[in-house]
C-alpha cells in the first residue's frame, strides 16, 4: 500500500476550518462528488480534511432504536446535533477535536478491494504519526462506539475508525481521528445515548455496550498536545513529499454541478428515511 500513497499528483481539499459551519450531510455529498470525479478520471486522487462542531452522526440501525427520539433529545440537551446518515455503521461523535480525512482514489488505477482500501488508510495514518507508527494497531476494539475490524488503537485504546464508500469507480476511504480532548468523555455521551434510546428493551440488532475506558484521543495516548490544525499541516507536508505536485483547493466551478446533484440526493434520501420512521 505504500506505493499507492506515491502519486504523480495529489489534490488536497482542506475543509477543517470552513467545514465546521455546515451539516455533515454536506460532507457526505462532497465525498460522493469526489468519488465520481476521481473514479471517472476527471480529477486527481484527492484527500479532503474536514471538521464539524458538536454533532453525532447516527447510522440506519441507530435510527431503528425503540426510543430514538428520546435519545436524540438527549444529544441535543448536551449541545450536539444528531444527524442520521443513509448508510451503515453506528453512532460517532464529531467535534472540534476530531479530524476527518477522506482519501479518494480510482479503481481504474488497479484493483482496490475492501481490505486494500482500509490498509491504504492505515498506512497513511502510520506515516502521518511516525512517532507512533509501530504502536498503531488495526483490529476491533470491543466496547468502543461504532466498532469495526479496522478500528485504530494504541495499547488497546481506540482513537480512530475507518469506513468506505464506493461510487462510479471511485473509492472513498474515510477516517475520524480523535486528536484533541477526551476520548472517554465522547464515549460516555454515546453510552448515555444508547441507554436512553434502548431503555433495556430487547431488539433484533445488538447495539454496542460502550465502555469509555477503551477510547482515547491521540493527545492522551501519546502524551503530546496534538492539534487538528497542526495535523492538517503535517498531512500537507506528507502529501507534498508523496507526489510530484500537490494541488490545493476546493471544488472548481465546473465541478459544482456534480456536487449540487449529490447534495440534493443526500438530503432527499435523508428526508425520506426520517419520514418513513415517523410513519
Amino acid at each position: 500500500m505504500k506505493e499507492y500513497l506515491q502519486q504523480d499528483v495529489w489534490r488536497l481539499w482542506d475543509q477543517s476550518v470552513s467545514g465546521r459551519s455546515s451539516s455533515p450531510l454536506e460532507s457526505f455529498a462532497a465525498d460522493d462528488t469526489l468519488c465520481h470525479l476521481v473514479g471517472q478520471k476527471l480529477t486527481y486522487p484527492t484527500i479532503r480534511t474536514w471538521v464539524h462542531d458538536a454533532s453525532v452522526v447516527l447510522g440506519i440501525q441507530d435510527h431503528r432504536l425503540p426510543f430514538i427520539h428520546a435519545g436524540m433529545d438527549y444529544l441535543q440537551s448536551k449541545g450536539y446535533t444528531p444527524i442520521v446518515r443513509n448508510s451503515g455503521g453506528l453512532a460517532v461523535v464529531l467535534d472540534a477535536g476530531i479530524l476527518n480525512i477522506s482519501m479518494i482514489v480510482s479503481e481504474q488505477d488497479g484493483r482496490i478491494d475492501i481490505n486494500s482500501g482500509y490498509d491504504l488508510m492505515v498506512e497513511l495514518i502510520r506515516q502521518l504519526f511516525p512517532q507512533a507508527a509501530e504502536r498503531i494497531e488495526a483490529y476491533e476494539i470491543i466496547g468502543s462506539y461504532c466498532p469495526g475490524s479496522y478500528d485504530l488503537s494504541i495499547d488497546g485504546k481506540k482513537f480512530a475508525g475507518i469506513s468506505q464508500r464506493r461510487l462510479r469507480q471511485g473509492v472513498a476511504v474515510q477516517i475520524y481521528l480523535s486528536i484533541e480532548g477526551s476520548g472517554a468523555e465522547r464515549a460516555k455521551l454515546i453510552r448515555e445515548f444508547y441507554d436512553i434510546a434502548l431503555q433495556n428493551e430487547q431488539t433484533k440488532y445488538v447495539y454496542p455496550t460502550v465502555r469509555p475506558e477503551v477510547m482515547a484521543s491521540l493527545s492522551e495516548l501519546l502524551g503530546e498536545e496534538l492539534t487538528v490544525s497542526q495535523t492538517v499541516q503535517n498531512l500537507q507536508q506528507l502529501l507534498f513529499h508523496r507526489s510530484n505536485q500537490l494541488v490545493m483547493g476546493g471544488l472548481q466551478p465546473e465541478e459544482l454541478e456534480q456536487y449540487n446533484f449529490y447534495l440534493n440526493r443526500v438530503f432527499e434520501r435523508n428526508q425520506k428515511m426520517l419520514a418513513s420512521k415517523e410513519g
